[in-house]
């Protein structure tokens, strides 16, 4: 399993992505919902940051808010800074200019995404007309290039194919050919190998390395496979009931797991190469929290093995291990833990190579 090491230059340069303070809520009949809570993360240019955790645990929600893709009914504060610019309560038009041209969306669905009734070249080439000065003939040519550039075969004939004539694989490489197209700074990845077959999988993470490679796209990229995370991201955010727990380089979020929440994570994966039926998965017992009842506490407090009074009274802050106070720095390792695991050895699965 190949992995991307987070060099200095990424690092050390300042985020084309901010997030401060993002907290998202839904107001339902029986009362507000509280999906994101107080969420910090920073993109770098050229960095591939993995947001992971259990369905429900806020992951989506926060990477639409940042599109500005949320309904009407989501109340959304805090701030959100694409490049210096304010996205958080900009105006529709200032929104819809920064979508497809600076910041782009990849969809979990792409059969659901993409319109039954029009060709794919033309759902590729309308993105190119609204936010490039094309002619006819520069859009048709730039979207078979598009094509071709996310490993399409025969892209000439295939601008002319609906999307019930592509396999899985193939619409899910024309969204993200209509996520690039006008090479924006920031692509959001929701879940982008769902339902995908190893093969097939392995090869829409080569085809996000190599946009990041080539155009030093940044990416965030949504999934509840640790294993996608472990083979393309630099660095990973783990999120539970709507709040980040954990932040830290790829590697070192593998091999020392402060949150037990995370460390619960790792050891419920499955492991490549263990034989069936010697090696036990551990599951995390007690259920997710409702987030219309989010308490003054560690929402984990209830499922924690290391849970102590302390736990169920006050939210633990987000910070470096063993430091307290001072600003967060993204290459740090943070946790949002009373009682940190320290260097706790993890039995599974693995780290990644």
């Amino acid at each position: 399993m190949t992995t991307t090491a987070q060099t200095p230059s990424v690092v050390d340069a300042p985020p084309v992505l901010e997030v401060k303070d993002l907290c998202v809520t839904f107001q339902t009949e029986t009362g507000s919902v509280s999906a994101v809570d107080h969420v910090n993360i920073s993109l770098a240019p050229g960095e591939i940051v993995g947001i992971v955790g259990e369905s429900g645990c806020g992951k989506s929600v926060t990477s639409m808010s940042l599109a500005g893709l949320l309904p009407r009914s989501a109340r959304i504060d805090g701030s959100v800074r694409l490049q210096g610019q304010e996205l958080v309560g900009a105006k529709p038009s200032a929104l819809r200019a920064a979508r497809g041209r600076d910041i782009a969306y990849i969809f979990q669905e792409p059969m659901s995404s993409l319109n039954p009734v029009l060709t794919v070249g033309r759902q590729v080439a309308e993105v190119l007309q609204v936010h490039e000065r094309l002619s006819r003939k520069e859009v048709q040519e730039r979207t078979v290039e598009l094509l071709e550039l996310v490993g399409i075969p025969s892209p000439r004939e295939r601008v002319k194919h609906y999307p019930h004539q592509l396999s899985g694989g193939m619409r899910q490489r024309v969204m993200i050919a209509m996520a690039v197209a006008c090479s924006p700074k920031v692509l959001i990845a929701d879940e982008p190998t769902t339902a995908l077959d190893v093969t097939v999988q392995a090869g829409i993470l080569d085809v996000l390395r190599g946009l990041r490679d080539r155009f030093g796209t940044s990416i965030l990229i949504i999934t509840h496979d640790l294993g996608v995370i472990a083979d393309i991201a630099d660095r990973v955010v783990v999120m539970y009931a709507g709040r980040v727990v954990e932040q830290a380089g790829l590697h070192e979020l593998f091999e020392r797991p402060q949150h037990h929440y995370t460390a619960g994570l790792l050891s419920a994966s499955p492991t490549p190469g263990r034989h069936a039926g010697t090696h036990r998965l551990q599951e995390i017992p007690g259920l997710v929290p409702v987030l219309s009842r989010q308490p003054d506490a560690c929402t984990f407090a209830e499922r924690c093995p290391a849970a102590s009074e302390r736990c169920s009274s006050k939210a633990p802050p987000l910070e470096p291990i063993g430091v307290g106070g001072g600003p967060l720095q993204p290459h740090e390792h943070l946790t949002a833990c009373w009682h940190p695991r320290g260097d706790q050895p993890r039995q599974s699965p693995e780290a990644p190579r």
